[in-house]
């Protein structure tokens, strides 16, 4: 037999462990710091750590979203189904529009993605944004609240790839439009991570 460890609680301490010794987190807010933790564990890079950009209010404007029960809005089915928390995933509060835009999309020059977010209207007020896929969503809701779409409690955004990726989270930085935020600049990025932290300040939750 193949040695390797194949009790999944050991697995998951010993992975912790191990991002937690490899991570350098100094220059983290306390309040960042397990989300932070578990967003390099989702993707097994420490060196995330000197691209992530965030604005200061923003752990406490996610704790206090989420502890209100906000609405979880994510722009594709990836991210939801990445999304663990008990908490959020039992009480229908993930909100995933992606399967709603097929002809929205083919009507004018669209992913569908960015279809998606325009679907949100009223839901985005106070709501967390996670985007994990698309650049265009990101680039249609900065987009939307520049058209004086409702204002949501946070947006985190991880889009990946290499058309759209590094500018759009560019421009949230470069404007977040009065909302709290927390990215990885750059082109990486994915579904994995934006679950990630959704996972992450929801385990930070009393």
């Amino acid at each position: 037999m193949i040695d390797y460890v194949r009790e999944p609680k050991e697995i998951y301490r010993r992975s912790f462990a191990i991002a937690r010794a490899e991570t350098d987190l100094s220059a983290i807010p306390l309040a960042l710091r397990d989300v932070v933790l578990r967003l390099v564990h989702a993707c097994g890079m420490p060196d995330i750590v000197g691209e992530l950009a965030f604005s200061p209010d923003v752990a406490a404007s996610v704790g206090a979203a989420l502890a209100e029960g906000a609405t979880v809005l994510v722009d594709t089915p990836m991210v939801a189904q990445g999304i663990t928390a008990e908490r959020v995933r039992g009480s229908g509060r993930i909100v995933c529009t992606y399967g709603e835009t097929t002809a929205i999309a083919t009507e004018r020059p669209s992913t569908r993605a960015a279809a998606a977010v325009e679907q949100w209207g009223s839901r985005l007020s106070g709501a967390i944004v996670a985007i994990g896929n698309a650049p265009t969503a990101l680039f249609r809701l900065l987009e939307l609240l520049d058209e004086g779409a409702p204002r949501p409690a946070a947006i985190i955004a991880f889009p990946v790839g290499f058309v759209g990726a590094a500018e759009s989270k560019g421009e949230l930085v470069r404007d977040p439009r009065g909302v709290p935020f927390l990215t990885l600049l750059g082109r990486r990025g994915g579904s994995a991570l934006a679950a990630a932290a959704i996972n992450g300040f929801f385990e930070g939750l009393p």
